[in-house]
């Protein structure tokens, strides 16, 4: 296998609904748009990746989401970008279909109580149900970088969540310390750099509570809500 130089990631920029969460009752999840700002987040973001890419050739995935396509135009990558490929394998994590805020809200604080990982919304998904598309996703990777003429570099247009998760399943961290990590920012890039060890994360998430890639369950207390 050919694997590539790196494998960049980047969350899309600021959406609309980042701004009014009362837009995820009224728009399909997947058409709400970036606002101004986000935008703008985004071209910064590409400015960081082509100093990344240095004049090489990447092969886009983006997730059909409208913020994922808009994040994707703003990189303004050009004639750097060899093919691109939706990928709905990397779209953000099912919540509901037309969500009522209040109910979000009640789902989200039982989500906290019972892990962010195995909670699954109601309607939606866990996130366990996106770490299972992730690991397919990945063997789809697999299969790509096998082929002689694929380019130098790997660029993922994406979700928060499902950063987070490829990382898990790439570096085979473990559920308790997934718990343990915050989403990146809106538009930021973290890249998974080739070394003569395999990859290396470049920037490593926040955590909002101390926590070691191998800790399970058994190094945690009890726990009843």
């Amino acid at each position: 296998m050919s694997a590539p130089r790196q494998i960049i990631m980047v969350r899309h920029g600021q959406s609309a609904a980042n701004i009014d969460q009362t837009l995820y009752n009224r728009i399909p999840d997947y058409r709400i748009p970036l606002t101004e700002q986000g935008v703008a987040q985004a071209k910064a973001a590409g400015e960081q990746i082509r100093r990344r890419l240095d004049g090489q050739k990447v092969c886009v995935y983006v997730s059909p989401y409208l913020r994922a396509y808009q994040t994707l135009e703003a990189l303004n990558l050009g004639d750097l970008v060899e093919r691109t490929m939706e990928e709905p394998r990397l779209r953000e994590q099912d919540w509901a279909n037309f969500q009522n805020p209040a109910e979000i809200a009640d789902q989200k604080e039982l989500r906290n109580a019972y892990g962010h990982f195995f909670y699954r919304f109601r309607e939606g998904e866990s996130g366990s149900d996106v770490y299972d598309r992730v690991s397919s996703f990945m063997e789809t990777l697999y299969r790509h970088w096998s082929k002689p003429d694929y380019a130098p570099n790997t660029l993922l247009v994406t979700h928060g969540l499902t950063m987070r998760l490829f990382c898990m399943r790439w570096f085979h961290w473990s559920v308790e310390y997934f718990e343990s990590l915050n989403n990146p920012g809106n538009a930021e890039v973290r890249a998974l750099v080739s070394t003569t060890g395999g990859y290396a994360l470049d920037t490593p998430f926040q955590q909002w509570t101390p926590a070691h890639p191998a800790k399970t369950v058994l190094d945690s207390p009890d726990h009843i809500w």
